[in-house]
């Protein structure tokens, strides 16, 4: 990862769909392909800056994705919300724990908070423990503003289905994921972004998730500089879909850093 001073830099840790791509037992052309872009692990970016790093949503890959990434500490992790996809991975915090003798504060929704207490409750119960735990500090958002290591960040609600979940902007920047739906309040708040990021499952219709069409009607509205779509299923090949894209939208790829300015 580099950082430039006065920056925050955004690492696409992962940029699939709930089960990944390549997908298990299937022999399509995007899974079968040799192009990088398309091996995707779980959605999460890494953001770094002032020093710090924080992750948005733990996969089930987290543990491949800070190694390959090469991250070296970790200071906060921001859930969107608790489906699997975006919180199995919490128990590969554990060295970051060892190496910077701390615990590691955890932001969620009240929801979104519950769930993950109740999926890993072994980490959270009061009696001691026989072997390690992740040691985690619950933060619960109310969808106010909050100030991270210097940087604030606002909590974007957003539909997916029928669950109400998080994105958050920070800085210039904002990250969506999983939603299919996104409010007019929440909109306003998406304004004047030099960065955004976008789900974009697939081109047909999807009951909790965002088509690449509908996507680009939302650029097209809130009119960032730069749009990256994320959660990609296998429907989308990378080299040919960005053939399709206007020239500000871009498939966001596993490994992708991007220069954002932190005020």
């Amino acid at each position: 990862m580099t950082q430039e001073s006065g920056s925050l830099t955004i690492t696409v840790l992962g940029s699939g769909t709930s089960v990944g791509v390549p997908t298990i037992a299937c022999g399509c052309a995007v899974c079968r392909s040799t192009d990088p872009r398309d091996k995707r692990l779980r959605p999460s970016v890494l953001l770094s800056y002032n020093g710090r790093n924080v992750a948005i949503d733990t996969t089930p890959d987290f543990r491949t994705q800070v190694l390959r990434a090469g991250v070296e500490r970790l200071d906060a992790v921001l859930f969107t919300h608790a489906h699997a996809d975006h919180i199995m991975g919490l128990d590969d915090v554990r060295p970051f724990n060892y190496h910077q003798k701390a615990g590691i504060p955890i932001y969620g929704s009240a929801e979104t908070i519950g769930t993950v207490r109740r999926v890993f409750e072994y980490v959270f119960a009061e009696e001691a423990h026989e072997s390690s735990v992740p040691r985690l500090e619950t933060r619960l958002l109310d969808g106010e503003p909050f100030d991270l290591f210097g940087l604030t960040f606002r909590p974007i609600p957003l539909k997916h289905g029928r669950l109400n979940i998080y994105g958050y902007r920070f800085g210039a920047a904002a990250y969506l994921t999983d939603h299919n739906a996104i409010p007019e309040a929440s909109m306003e708040a998406l304004r004047g972004l030099d960065v955004l990021f976008l789900d974009a499952l697939r081109y047909k219709p999807h009951p909790t998730h965002t088509t690449v069409a509908r996507a680009l009607e939302y650029v097209v509205e809130l009119k960032p500089r730069r749009a990256f779509l994320t959660h990609i299923c296998h429907d989308l090949g990378h080299e040919e879909t960005e053939r399709r894209l206007p020239l500000n939208v871009r498939l966001a790829y596993d490994g992708l850093e991007i220069q954002v300015e932190a005020a």
